[in-house]
């Protein structure tokens, strides 16, 4: 089975073992590869180590959460733009807006996050997208720029069919995470059940979104969320959808991440 984790941070903090144990533990687990996604500029540098250290194994992605939008320093644009140069394989990620939170603000974030979408389109590469609760923001975004890369992510996505259908004629691309298989997220599930089977990928966002407690194969101590519980997670997304569900994420990995 061809498993890949389209989103994790296994650079974060949070995580006591060494990244090499956890990949070590992501490979026993039957997971070929992941994407490793940046939220600031100050752990832009751990990534690219990690990438350099697993190369092949760990794809890079560089960029500034909105929840971070305000530790955005001067330069940081051309910054960005040097990472991508100096390694094809890098992607622009995790990006967004964000609704949840009060601070920063929703014009402070969008902000940022122009400038990265325009980075991506101008660079040709593929970008990681955050959204919650600011769906409305995240379209006016798109009305308002001048490109839009061809093909985007959705990550762990927890939005209506609605909400997809409009992102779906924009480019997007879908992953699922393991904290969609708690019960009170069922509407999730169903909504995954109705997208395109060629436009699904799978996560952990590693350290966070914990699955339920059955499908914690490497547990790390509480709400610290294994990458190596992909493949339990991705064994109950096709119970979900059905056989083939996997061979066709598979697929689908290939096509988003160009590997």
């Amino acid at each position: 089975m061809d498993l890949f984790d389209s989103h994790n941070h296994i650079q974060s903090h949070r995580f006591e073992s060494p990244a090499a144990d956890l990949v070590a533990e992501m490979k026993e687990a039957g997971i070929t590869g992941c994407v490793v996604n940046a939220t600031r500029e100050e752990d832009w540098d751990a990534v690219k180590k990690l990438a350099g250290n697993f190369k092949g194994y760990i794809l890079p992605a560089y960029g500034i959460h909105p929840w971070f939008a305000h530790t955005a320093k001067p330069g940081w644009e051309e910054r960005l733009e040097e990472l991508l140069e100096d390694d094809t394989s890098a992607s622009v990620g995790e990006i967004g807006v964000d609704g949840w939170v009060d601070s920063p603000d929703m014009d402070t974030q969008r902000v940022v996050f122009s400038k990265q979408v325009e980075i991506a389109a101008r660079s040709g590469r593929v970008m990681t997208v955050h959204c919650l609760k600011a769906w409305e923001e995240l379209f006016q975004t798109m009305d308002e720029a001048e490109q839009w890369p061809e093909k985007f992510l959705m990550h762990s996505f927890g939005g209506s069919i609605e909400i997809a259908e409009r992102l779906l004629k924009k480019g997007a691309w879908f992953s699922f995470s393991g904290y969609f298989l708690n019960e009170r997220k069922r509407k999730v599930l169903e909504v995954f059940k109705r997208l395109p089977k060629d436009r699904i990928l799978l996560e952990t966002d590693a350290p966070e979104m914990m699955p339920p407690d059955d499908f914690v194969k490497f547990p790390l101590g509480e709400n610290v969320n294994h990458p190596g519980n992909l493949r339990s997670i991705a064994n109950a997304l096709e119970l979900e959808l059905g056989p083939g569900t996997l061979d066709r994420i598979a697929e689908n990995k290939r096509t988003f991440w160009n590997i």
